[in-house]
């Protein structure tokens, strides 16, 4: 990367999905040895980046404004103008090159104060929808970096700005490879259960269930389960009464201890995490959040069925549907090997090359 640019802020915050990106990409930039970079996230981002000390963050509070109370609507429009008034502030002093926003409404106030200074910024959308704050950004935007040329509800007087770069995760996850064979050395089937950054609740309610038949049906497990702390208890009790082989852990930073571990996992539908599972080759059952935003989990979700990486069982379905589909798998794992196979085919090697080519094309058209 040319060596005209000497600092970069990234804004994240909110869930995993946004905050891991904004790290990985900080990461890389750091490691190029050229720029300074610093992140930006609110209160709950920063839970994601406990621990982190090569990267400098500060915490600026923001809110989003889609609110059903008139009274909380007035609250978020007041935090929202102050936490613009401290992007300011943050940007005047530390006069970065490029602002990066890596989409959720905690990005949103560092961006608007980009414009208002005029720091040239950046937008980034994993998923297969762009999310609301970005699309309010897109027309002040230099450029929007999607994941996947897919990607829907862009208008097409900005496709312009589009540049398709890939998937932004760790290179650990990106160079990660399981070895040959050691998945398939036996007939259990080893699922790893995700939840993603909020460790999805209803999996430790619904699934045992399913687990129960499967247990019922002679159908041999192991199971390493997210779960939140609460639930440690009752799921170590569940799965030592019916004897079922099982790992229970609350949210993890180094979940690639558990993928040289398995052969299939079941997983809610953000972007990052769907992406991790792909790159690291490791099929999966999607289970998307039917509660998430323009219901972009299950677009991903669908996105990755469609392409014969992963399978698609949406919540309402769980009872009626995962038994049958684990119970299949089980009695045929070539259907694991088919899923490997197609995941071979994909893979986000290139995108911090692609980030470094398009910055470096926004360097030379600002100078």
């Amino acid at each position: 990367m040319s060596n005209k640019f000497k600092k970069i802020v990234i804004a994240t915050g909110g869930t995993g999905g946004h905050v891991f990106p904004a790290y990985s990409l900080a990461k890389h930039f750091i490691d190029s040895k050229k720029i300074n970079v610093e992140i930006i996230s609110d209160k709950r981002g920063l839970r994601y980046l406990e621990g982190y000390q090569d990267v400098k963050i500060t915490e600026i509070t923001s809110s989003t404004i889609f609110k059903k109370n008139i009274f909380q609507l007035l609250f978020s429009i007041l935090i929202i103008f102050y936490s613009i008034f401290k992007s300011l502030i943050f940007l005047l002093m530390n006069r970065p090159n490029l602002v990066f926003g890596m989409g959720g409404y905690s990005s949103f106030p560092v961006c608007i104060a980009a414009i208002i200074l005029r720091i040239p910024f950046i937008i980034y959308e994993n998923n297969l929808y762009i999310g609301k704050a970005n699309k309010y950004l897109l027309p002040y935007a230099k450029k929007v970096f999607v994941s996947y040329k897919e990607l829907e509800g862009i208008s097409k007087k900005y496709h312009k700005k589009v540049c398709e770069i890939g998937n932004i995760i760790r290179k650990e996850i990106i160079n990660f490879r399981v070895k040959s064979n050691s998945n398939q050395s036996d007939k259990k089937l080893k699922i790893l259960i995700l939840g993603g950054s909020q460790a999805a609740k209803i999996f430790a309610e619904k699934l045992t269930k399913i687990f129960k038949e499967c247990n019922d049906a002679k159908i041999p497990l192991k199971i390493y389960q997210q779960c939140l702390p609460e639930q440690n208890k009752f799921l170590t009790s569940f799965y030592k009464d019916l004897n079922i082989d099982f790992e229970v852990f609350n949210f993890s930073n180094n979940i690639l201890d558990y993928f040289s571990k398995i052969n299939l996992a079941i997983t809610r539908s953000g972007s990052s995490m769907l992406a991790e599972l792909i790159n690291a080759q490791i099929p999966f059952i999607s289970v998307p959040l039917p509660s998430s935003a323009d219901n972009h989990q299950l677009k991903n979700a669908i996105y990755y069925e469609k392409n014969g990486y992963s399978y698609l069982i949406e919540e309402k379905n769980l009872n009626t549907k995962l038994f049958q589909l684990i119970k299949k798998i089980s009695e045929d794992t070539s259907l694991l090997s088919q899923i490997s196979s197609k995941q071979r085919q994909y893979s986000d090697k290139s995108v911090y090359e692609n980030i470094d080519n398009q910055i470096n094309k926004i360097i030379n058209e600002e100078h």
